[in-house]
C-alpha cells in the first residue's frame, strides 16, 4: 500500500473536524427573521434604518453603541418559497463575522433546529489542503434540543466524502483509495482487507482486474473489504471506486475528462456514510460490509477493447461495447462477491450515468429498489434529513436492451435511452442473493456554490440511508 501518512490527523492535511462551540457568555445572539415577521423588540429602528427587510440570506449586524455588535439578524424570506433551498442558515454560517454565535429567541414555524445546526457545520467545510489554511469561521452554539454529537458525527462523514472527491487523481489512486479505507478502519475499529493487481484474477474477480490492469504498476486495481460489527442484521455497502476514468480505449474529449476525478464518488460516499454509522452508533446493532472495487480506466497496450466478452464472477459473461461504461463491470464482480453472504440489505453507490443527470439534473440522484418498505422509508427519510433522491423503476421491459446475443450482457446498450434504467437493470443482475437491494445514481459533485454545500465533491444520499435504516432493519 501507499504511504498512509495523508490521512493521519497529525498531518493537518484533511478538513478539521466540524464542532459546535461550546456555550459561553461572549456568544452572541442570532435572530431569525421571516419576510414580514416579528423583529425582536431590543433591535430598536436601526433594522429599518439599515434597509432590512429579512429577504432570504439577508444580515444585518445590530451594533451595541460602543463599536461592537449586541447581535444580529437573518433574513429567511418569504415562508411560501422556503422549499426553493436548503440549510437557510448555513448562509448565515458564511457571512457572519468569526466569533460564537446562538439561536435567540422563537425560531419561526418550519425551521428545523436540527437541519439548521447540521447545514451550519455542512458550511464550514474548506477543501484547502493545496491552498493554505482558511480563515476563522463564525461558529454556533447547539441549539437547545439539538443532539450536537450527531450532528457533528453526520457532518464529519460528509466531510471525508467530500476530501475523497475533491482530492486528484494524482493523490487519489487505487492505492490512495485502499490507504484512506484502512485509515477509516482503524479509526473505527474494522477489520480490512485488500486484494490487488493479479491476485484478482486467482480471487475471482475477472471484470475489476479487466478494467484496471491498464494502469501503471502503482495504481494497479484492486477490491477493498471493510467489516465492523459481528450481530444484527447485515448490511453491505457497494461503492463506485473509479479513481480516474479516461473512457478507455472509447476515450472521453476532453471537456468530458475534466471531472474525472471524482468518479470515484460512489466509494467516497459508502466510506462517509460508514464513518456516520459508527460514530453515531448504529453499527453497534448491524453486521456493516463496505466493499469498493477500486479501479482507473487507463489506456495502454493491455486496455480492453470494444467488442471484447468478459467473463464476470457470477459466470455471466459481459460484452463491452463501451469501455467507458467500466463502472458497472466493476461493480458487477463486487455485487456478486457480497451478494454470496446472502446480506440483509445491499446498497450500491456509483457516479454511473449521464442520464441520470439529464433527468434529474446534478442534485436529485435516482434510487432502484424492488421493496416497496425500503423504498418509502428511504423517500420519507429523504425528506426529513433533507437530503433529496427520486426513487425510480427497475423497468422489466427494458431487459431485452442489455441482452446483445452472442454474451450474456451488453455493458452499453445502442440507443442511448433509459440509460440509468438499463445500468441499473445490469447491476440487479449481479446482486441476486441479496435479501433487499437498492442502487443509487449519484452525481458526487456540487456544480455551483449552495448554502451548506461549497464547489466540489459532495456527499449524496448517505444522509437519507442513514435516517432510513433504523426503520427497515
Amino acid at each position: 500500500m501507499a504511504n498512509l501518512a495523508w490521512f493521519s490527523p497529525a498531518e493537518d492535511c484533511m478538513t478539521a473536524s466540524p464542532a459546535f462551540a461550546p456555550p459561553s457568555p461572549d456568544a452572541r445572539p442570532l435572530w431569525l427573521v421571516v419576510k414580514d415577521g416579528p423583529l425582536p423588540a431590543n433591535a430598536g429602528n436601526w433594522p429599518a434604518a439599515a434597509g432590512f427587510t429579512a429577504r432570504a440570506g439577508e444580515l444585518c449586524l445590530l451594533p451595541d453603541g460602543n463599536g461592537g455588535l449586541r447581535g444580529a439578524l437573518f433574513g429567511l424570506g418569504d415562508p411560501a418559497r422556503a422549499g426553493r433551498g436548503r440549510f437557510a442558515l448555513a448562509r448565515a454560517a458564511e457571512t457572519l463575522p468569526p466569533g460564537d454565535w446562538y439561536l435567540a429567541g422563537d425560531l419561526p414555524g418550519g425551521v428545523d433546529p436540527d437541519q439548521a445546526a447540521l447545514g451550519w457545520l455542512l458550511a464550514a467545510y474548506r477543501f484547502d489542503r493545496y491552498a493554505g489554511s482558511s480563515a476563522p469561521r463564525a461558529r454556533l452554539v447547539a441549539p437547545d434540543g439539538v443532539d450536537a454529537a450527531q450532528a457533528q458525527a453526520i457532518a464529519a462523514g460528509e466531510f471525508l466524502t467530500r476530501d475523497l472527491i475533491n482530492t486528484p487523481a494524482a493523490d487519489m489512486g487505487p492505492a490512495d483509495l485502499a490507504d484512506a479505507a484502512a485509515d477509516l478502519a482503524r479509526r473505527i475499529g474494522a477489520a480490512i482487507s485488500v486484494t490487488t493487481g493479479d491476485a484478482l484474477l486467482e480471487a475471482g474477480f475477472p471484470m475489476i482486474h479487466a478494467v484496471g490492469r491498464a494502469a501503471a504498476p502503482d495504481r494497479a486495481p484492486r477490491l477493498i473489504d471493510l467489516r465492523l460489527g459481528g450481530s444484527g442484521p447485515a448490511v453491505t455497502l457497494v461503492g463506485k471506486g473509479v479513481c480516474f476514468d479516461t473512457g478507455g480505449l472509447n476515450l472521453k474529449p476532453g471537456a468530458s475528462m475534466g471531472l474525472m476525478k471524482k468518479d470515484m464518488g460512489g466509494a467516497a460516499t459508502v466510506l462517509g456514510l460508514a464513518q456516520m454509522l459508527a460514530d453515531t452508533g448504529a453499527t453497534r446493532q448491524m453486521n456493516l460490509r463496505v466493499l469498493i472495487p477500486a479501479v482507473e480506466n487507463a489506456v495502454s497496450g493491455n486496455a480492453i477493447r470494444p467488442g471484447d466478452i468478459l467473463r464476470s464472477r457470477k459466470g455471466l459473461t459481459v460484452e463491452v461495447n463501451n469501455t467507458d461504461a467500466e463502472g458497472r463491470l466493476v461493480l458487477a464482480d463486487a455485487l456478486a462477491f457480497g451478494a454470496e453472504e446472502r446480506p440483509d440489505l445491499m446498497i450500491s453507490m456509483a457516479t454511473l450515468t449521464g442520464a441520470a443527470r439529464v433527468a434529474l439534473g446534478p442534485d436529485i440522484p435516482p434510487f432502484y429498489c424492488d421493496d416497496d418498505a425500503l423504498s418509502a422509508a428511504l423517500a420519507r427519510a429523504s425528506v426529513t434529513v433533507a437530503d433529496p433522491i427520486w426513487r425510480m423503476p427497475f423497468w422489466e421491459p427494458y431487459e431485452s436492451l442489455i441482452e446483445p446475443g452472442i454474451a450474456d450482457l451488453d455493458n452499453a446498450p445502442s440507443g442511448g435511452m433509459a440509460g440509468s434504467i438499463t445500468a441499473a437493470l445490469f447491476l440487479r443482475r449481479f446482486a441476486g442473493g441479496a435479501k433487499r437491494y437498492a442502487h443509487f445514481d449519484i452525481y458526487g459533485w456540487q456544480p455551483t456554490a449552495a448554502p451548506g454545500r461549497p464547489k466540489g465533491g459532495v456527499g449524496q444520499g448517505a444522509r437519507a440511508i442513514l435516517a432510513a435504516l433504523p426503520q427497515v432493519l
